[in-house]
């Protein structure tokens, strides 16, 4: 691990997925994580068929230390402060107010470290109208605009992974950082907030972007349809993808490889304008070609012309091409108890220097003794 945050200690209270996808970044790293956890239960993304180690909770909750402490209990919070005093940066994303019934507050906390970076995240921000909905993935998704781009209107349902909770950690992470780097020269901590609404939001730019230099409402089609994307099934029933984008060389590289020289020669798909307009009919007559030939031939035969594509791999195989491996974007470790944990590692390198050791997601509790028996506080009996 390349720890470019070392020496810099995070206490993340965090629950489900935006809090502990902030804390999972910062401890990626190279921060000291400790997750404040809830003694007996834990985040409520632990549950799974009985157990407190789910998939759902292992995917965000890597290198990290959990302690567990209520802080609704005098002893405990005594032993949260005194963590809080030694702490960097705190983190929660609870509803607003919740905090303060936690005995967790901004302004609590800053009384006893005044260098402490306060991140809090909600998901319709702290005050207005809308500030005390709950809020979720799909929810934050449709209040910003974002989800209306990815529903087929021909089959509409919610699709892919919870885009909103993890975007939203990346944009608090990003928070954190800045005024940690602010810090170095003022001495004095900033409060972070983020909602969900605020993250998608800005994530989708673009639509807003056209909508308000442009006039255009954009929807699920409108930049696959300018960017002319494609998915093609092929005859062993996989599928690839294409981006062609603008350039003339790639679409003549298309029709050799297709081996449709005149393909492009069409009026309707002689220029960007054209294959635009027409990119349905684009669409059917490459889906015809596609259904001939296996997706690797149709692979070899796209790279021999330097034509954009990829196979478009279901979870099972995209760790396992080649240059994915090359890369060890697959990296693994064992927990002592909990056996085997494979995950990807952070995207980042420094000085060319990959971050390809990982600390397995911890068990309740797991760091009670470690984290706790230093303090002055700390509880003499175990938790």
């Amino acid at each position: 691990m390349i720890k470019v945050l070392n020496g810099i200690r995070v206490l993340e209270q965090g629950t489900f997925i935006t809090g502990p996808a902030a804390g999972m970044l910062l401890g990626d790293l190279g921060a000291d994580v400790i997750k404040i956890e809830q003694p007996g239960t834990g985040d409520p993304f632990r549950a799974f068929k009985g157990g407190l180690y789910s998939p759902h909770f292992q995917t965000y909750n890597r290198n990290k230390r959990s302690v567990t402490l209520n802080t609704k209990d005098a002893a405990d919070l005594a032993t949260f402060d005194e963590l809080i005093s030694t702490a960097d940066v705190y983190i929660q994303n609870f509803r607003p107010g919740a905090a303060e019934r936690l005995n967790v507050g901004e302004e609590r906390l800053r009384k006893i470290n005044p260098r402490l970076i306060y991140c809090s995240i909600s998901g319709f921000g702290p005050t207005g109208p809308a500030a005390g909905r709950p809020a979720y993935d799909s929810v934050a998704q449709a209040a910003s605009g974002f989800l209306g781009l990815l529903i087929n209107p021909e089959n509409p349902r919610v699709v892919g992974p919870a885009l909103a909770d993890s975007i939203t950690g990346f944009y608090a992470a990003y928070g954190i950082l800045g005024a940690l780097h602010e810090r170095n020269s003022t001495g004095v901590g900033r409060k972070v907030e983020v909602s969900m609404l605020e993250a998608m939001s800005h994530f989708n730019l673009d639509a807003f972007t056209h909508y308000y230099s442009a006039g255009e409402i954009m929807g699920p089609y409108s930049r696959p349809s300018v960017s002319q994307s494609y998915v093609l099934k092929c005859a062993d029933q996989k599928w690839i993808a294409l981006h062609m984008s603008s350039p003339e060389k790639f679409w003549q590289g298309l029709a050799r490889a297709i081996e449709q020289p005149l393909l492009f020669d069409d009026p309707r798909f002689s220029d960007r304008n054209g294959r635009i307009q027409n990119q349905e009919a684009l669409i059917q007559i490459l889906g015809g070609i596609f259904v001939k030939h296996s997706r690797d031939e149709w692979c070899r035969r796209l790279e021999s012309e330097d034509v954009p594509h990829a196979p478009m791999y279901d979870t099972s195989e995209a760790l396992e091409d080649p240059q994915a491996r090359h890369l060890q974007i697959l990296v693994s470790a064992r927990h002592k108890t909990m056996g085997d944990f494979h995950t990807v590692r952070p995207p980042v390198s420094f000085d060319g220097q990959r971050s390809t050791e990982v600390i397995p997601p911890p068990v309740l509790g797991e760091h009670n003794e470690e984290v706790l028996s230093s303090l002055t506080t700390a509880p003499t009996t175990p938790r």
